[in-house]
């Protein structure tokens, strides 16, 4: 889930661990069929997507032509399965030993894409995320589903 912010911070044990100021805020879940393609596609799509304002106030720049940064948030519970009962299942959610790669995989590769440091969270630990949504502008993306 990709967020377009003006500002964002993660704080983990009551101390802040990262921030950013304008740019993207991304909420990254990682299944058990995820490989090194869904991380490249994720990438690639995500530092191309043109949801930043031109002077003409037309959706039409990427987060590196405005000179924004990049916050990535591992977030598990973006595959809750909600069909039975009233407790969400996250058994599509990869387990950390497949997830802990993968999540380190696309911070490198979006560094590499965008040429600016990603800042995160700790994978698995309890965070508090602060962000100010811009517009707001929320994108869902799906590797599994590239539509």
């Amino acid at each position: 889930m990709i967020q377009r912010v003006l500002k964002a911070s993660v704080e983990v044990a009551g101390c802040v661990h990262a921030s950013i100021g304008q740019g993207l805020l991304l909420f990254l879940g990682i299944e058990d069929n995820d490989t090194g393609e869904d991380i490249e596609w994720l990438c690639r799509k995500t530092a191309s997507l043109r949801i930043f304002d031109d002077s003409n106030g037309v959706m039409n720049l990427n987060v590196t032509d405005i000179g924004g940064k990049i916050m990535v948030i591992s977030q598990f519970t973006l595959h809750a399965m909600t069909k039975k009962g009233n407790r969400p299942s996250y058994i599509r959610a990869a387990k950390p030993d497949t997830a802990i790669p993968l999540y380190e995989e696309f911070i490198s590769v979006m560094e590499s894409m965008t040429g600016g440091k990603i800042a995160s969270g700790i994978f698995g630990a309890d965070m508090k995320v602060g962000l100010v949504n811009d517009g707001p502008v929320t994108i869902w993306m799906d590797s599994k589903n590239k539509e």
